[in-house]
């Protein structure tokens, strides 16, 4: 107890610095307040009933505009698909049918001097419809 002695000219000081401060935070404090109609030269004045309603009243009209932007945004963006979809039935589905009929059509027969060759894995299998019929015996 060196230190200590009941008889004290000042209270103790302390040098003390705020580790992390965040510029940000007191940035978004700052315009909450000014949304909510506060500001720094009103801070000394007393409060008036209806003083913040115009404050209040175009915060309002703002997002309500906002929402409307989004809305004819998203009418747009629907628009935009549905002419994407019809210019692809009208240019692309023809041509994709017209693939999709040639791929169900029957394999071309094989030439002749590729069957009597080698034998081949990798060439299409021919396959020969039966049209032999026994004649009944007597």
């Amino acid at each position: 107890m060196l230190g200590f002695t009941p008889f004290k000219k000042h209270a103790n000081k302390f040098n003390y610095i705020p580790r992390y401060y965040d510029p940000e935070k007191e940035a978004r404090e700052q315009r909450r307040a000014e949304l909510r109609g506060e500001r720094a030269e009103d801070a000394d004045r007393e409060y008036r009933p209806g003083q913040y309603i115009r404050t209040q009243r175009e915060a309002r009209a703002a997002r309500r505009a906002g929402t409307e932007e989004q809305g004819r945004v998203r009418v747009l963006k629907i628009a935009a698909a549905a002419v994407l979809m019809l210019l692809f039935i009208y240019l692309l589905y023809p041509k994709l049918a017209d693939m999709v009929l040639q791929l169900r059509q029957p394999a071309r027969p094989v030439p002749a001097a590729q069957a009597e060759g080698e034998f081949n894995p990798y060439a299409p299998i021919v396959v020969v419809p039966n049209d032999y019929q026994e004649e009944p015996e007597n």
